[in-house]
Order: structure tokens, then sequence, then C-alpha cells
């Protein structure tokens, strides 16, 4: 167990006993500073103060990014692979491209929902707030899912003609 001050504290935790911390003892732009004060700014600031977080989070936060880009590139890859190399499905003409398409879409689909979700997780970890729920391993789960599940009906109703 760490209690403050025995050294076992994370920098973020020091509040100020480390050189070069600005923290809001330090006159830097914390909760009740002259920057962030809502009765210094006026009413046009609705939204809670926000403040730069610990440089390991928003780190972390880009690489999660860059792994669901990653994940995206990748279905991208398979789609156009399915569509383009593998042999067509004997008796399902369209057999390549009912399994390739969704593939292909589903990455566009996690880019673009990983790049707003990297973008609500730092949002709250400026204000302080909890993180929010990603709706990228439920997609990514059902979607491919429902592929493997058509990919094997196709699979079946080629063997069978």
């Amino acid at each position: 167990m760490t209690r403050p001050g025995d050294g076992h504290e994370s920098p973020h935790d020091r509040q100020g006993d480390q050189a070069g911390w600005a923290g809001p003892s330090a006159g830097g732009a914390g909760p009740g500073s002259a920057e962030t004060d809502p009765a210094e700014t006026g009413p046009a600031e609705t939204g809670p103060a926000e403040t730069e977080p610990d440089a390991r989070f928003t780190l972390a936060n880009e690489r999660t990014f860059l792994a669901w880009s990653r994940t995206a590139l990748a279905l991208v890859a398979a789609g156009l692979g399915v569509v383009q190399l593998l042999p067509p499905f004997p008796g399902v003409p369209v057999g390549r491209h009912v399994v390739g398409i969704p593939l292909i879409v589903l990455g566009a689909v996690i880019a673009v929902a990983a790049y707003a979700d990297m973008t609500r997780n730092q949002r709250a970890l400026r204000r302080g707030q909890p993180l929010p729920r990603s709706v990228l391993p439920r997609l990514l789960a059902a979607t491919i899912g429902g592929v493997a599940t058509v990919a094997a009906i196709v699979v079946l109703l080629s063997a069978t003609r």
C-alpha cells in the first residue's frame, strides 16, 4: 500500500514536489485559476474545465486508436483479397462479393469509429470523467460472426452444385 509522500505514488499524484511540474498549487492553470474559472471567463464557457491529462494516458489512447486502425486496414485488405484473389465459388457467382464487401465496409466503419472513440476518450481524459464505452468490440465481433456465417453458407451452397 502506498501513502502520500512515501515516494511510491505516481508523478501525477505528487502535486508539485517534482521540478517542472506546475500544478494548481504552483500557479498553473488548475481548477480555480483565472484561466479556467467560469466566473472570470463569462457565460460562453458551458462545459466542464479541461486540463491536460498525463501524457501516458494520451499516448495509450493514441496506441489504442492505432491498433483499431491496423484492424481496419487488415479488414479492408482481407475483403479485397477475397473479392480479387479467391477463385469463384461454383454455382454461387456473387459469393466472393457477398463475403468480401462486408469486410471492406467494416474496415471503413471501424476506421471512422476508432477516430471518434479516440476523440471522445481524449475529451473525457481532459475533463477528468470516466471513459465512455466503445461500440467497436461488439461491432467487430457481430460483423465478423455474420460474415463467417455467410461465408459458411456460400461454401456449402457451392459444394452442393
